[in-house]
């Protein structure tokens, strides 16, 4: 696995997140619009026409971050709805938490701004947690959904990972991550990057917020494409197996030798597979 493959699939569940931003840095003119939402201003762009979907970001990145060498394709044929999450990004976080479950919450107080009802989305980790919560909060509005290196519960493997990420890791990953990437994606400052690694640190501590049963699972009406890399290094294969098994209208693809993000390594064959999965089902005559 090469350095850049290595360090992308870390930087979505947060271990390279405490890197500090610039202390004066030019920001770029921002694409999108900001929302007031659940007690947060949250950033957001559209791109395209046609059906809406939604692409969520992994934890420490952002939309732009995750899905913008994604975007020129998808746009072709979607109203493509890319939010930063909860804390992301130009994402604000007053209360200073995050879970997925509010994650959910937070995306639909948008999708309702924006007069969005029924909507397909694909999620990137975080992203297709929140998907999850989304999916069983709200079954009738997703339509189809894409879960790229998700989860439905955290195992031990994914604990012992969160549990490295202390204070006393801070010099190391700044020496490891320069502070001109993290800061091209997070806008304000190095506390939030410093919030984010709290946040993906306490995970280690949570049981309610990722805790889907098998019958809850089953819950779910939006036909579901799983896609995980079979060396995932924080959810085995038989994670994406389970729920492959549990949600009533899935379809599984574990990628050979792919990493927790192994779609960027796949680039346009994770494109053609979306969008023909994505396709509404044709109807019989």
């Amino acid at each position: 696995m090469n350095t850049w493959t290595s360090l992308s699939h870390l930087s979505c569940w947060g271990a390279a997140i405490v890197v500090h931003c610039a202390a004066a840095q030019e920001l770029p003119q921002p694409a999108g619009k900001t929302v007031a939402v659940n007690g947060m201003q949250m950033y957001y762009e559209v791109h395209g026409s046609g059906r809406p979907l939604v692409l969520l970001h992994g934890f420490s990145m952002s939309g732009d971050w995750g899905w913008g060498k994604f975007l020129p394709a998808f746009s072709k044929q979607y109203q493509v709805i890319v939010p930063d999450l909860r804390g992301h990004g130009r994402s604000t976080n007053p209360s200073g938490e995050f879970t997925h479950r509010q994650s959910a919450l937070d995306v639909y107080a948008l999708l309702d701004h924006l007069k969005i009802e029924r909507f397909s989305a694909m999620g990137i980790s975080t992203g297709g947690m929140t998907l999850l919560h989304m999916a069983t909060k709200q079954p009738d509005r997703v339509e189809a959904m894409v879960l790229i290196g998700a989860t439905h519960y955290f195992p031990e493997q994914a604990r012992q990972i969160m549990r490295t990420t202390t204070e006393d890791a801070h010099q190391k990953m700044r020496e490891w991550w320069g502070f001109e990437h993290m800061s091209k994606y997070h806008f304000h400052g190095e506390q939030q990057i410093r919030q984010l690694r709290r946040q993906f640190h306490g995970f280690k501590d949570s049981y309610d917020d990722m805790n889907f049963t098998r019958p809850y699972l089953a819950t779910i009406k939006a036909r579901t494409l799983i896609v995980h890399g079979d060396r995932d290094e924080f959810f085995p294969v038989e994670i994406p197996v389970e729920m492959y098994q549990c949600i009533p209208q899935a379809a599984l693809w574990i990628i050979p030798n792919g990493g927790h993000v192994p779609i960027n390594d796949h680039h346009e064959a994770f494109v053609a597979t979306a969008e023909r999965f994505l396709a509404p089902p044709k109807r019989n005559p």
